[in-house]
């Protein structure tokens, strides 16, 4: 009996939604052995706004994947169905939008369980702001207006997350209080522009399509404070010769 492959998934600061040179959506399929990838856009914490659909799939029908949209507020699939479309993907890419109703939906559906499978199975999990946060433990969100910690997730990834942290005004400062006073476990603070990929819960991959973004480890310090490390990455889109 063949060993399953490595559980792996991604925190991503941008891609299709916020960026046009695709950048880090090439780095997500080049993680993915098969030739043409499936490729499942899940929407839920934008409502499965049609506008986010249609910019995913004019993103990704242009590359050598095959993507598709899971929506749950229309959905077309049975029970079975569903777990067969799921744990059939390659990679799962969960869209930007309310981090809090994204999971109440998701349990509601069974959507949670199914990700939880087709992730021991080796389906790279990935996403953006909400699409982020899920994996984790806890993160810190604005899903109920003002900024504040929200201790729940798919708890795949140890500790928490926050993403924005360098382009919403109050992001930092708050999820570094969060952090300190114990609210929130430590975790990963996520700048727009970065990539992080981690294999069986260990960062095993950053990178950023700009020079300044960066991936921040956040954990509460002795002194009632926190302290940051920001792990060494790489820049995509230059070559071996720095052009």
């Amino acid at each position: 009996m063949s060993p399953l492959p490595p559980r792996r998934l991604a925190l991503l600061g941008g891609g299709f939604s916020t960026e046009d040179d695709g950048l880090l959506d090439d780095w997500v399929l080049g993680h993915v052995r098969a030739a043409r990838p499936k490729v499942c856009f899940v929407p839920t914490a934008s409502g499965d706004a049609p506008g986010y659909v249609e910019r995913f799939l004019d993103a990704y029908r242009s590359r050598s994947c095959v993507p598709s949209v899971l929506p749950l507020f229309r959905r077309e699939l049975d029970d079975d169905g569903l777990r067969t479309f799921l744990l059939s993907q390659d990679v799962v890419y969960v869209g930007g939008g309310n981090t809090a109703n994204l999971l109440a939906v998701w349990r509601a559906h069974g959507v949670d369980r199914l990700l939880r499978e087709a992730y021991d199975r080796g389906t790279l999990l990935c996403g953006i702001s909400a699409g982020a946060n899920c994996w984790a433990d806890g993160s810190h969100t604005d899903s109920f207006g003002p900024l504040r910690h929200l201790s729940d997730g798919l708890g795949l990834l140890p500790g928490s997350v926050c993403p924005h942290y360098d382009s919403e005004p109050g992001r930092r400062a708050s999820y570094r209080a969060a952090v300190a006073s114990g609210v929130l476990a430590g975790g990963w603070a996520v700048e727009d522009g970065v990539g992080a990929l981690f294999t069986e819960g260990r960062l095993t991959d950053a990178v950023s399509r700009v020079p300044h973004a960066r991936l921040y480890r956040v954990e509460p310090d002795e002194d009632g404070g926190v302290r940051e490390s920001s792990p060494s990455g790489r820049l995509l889109g230059v070559t071996r010769s720095g052009t």
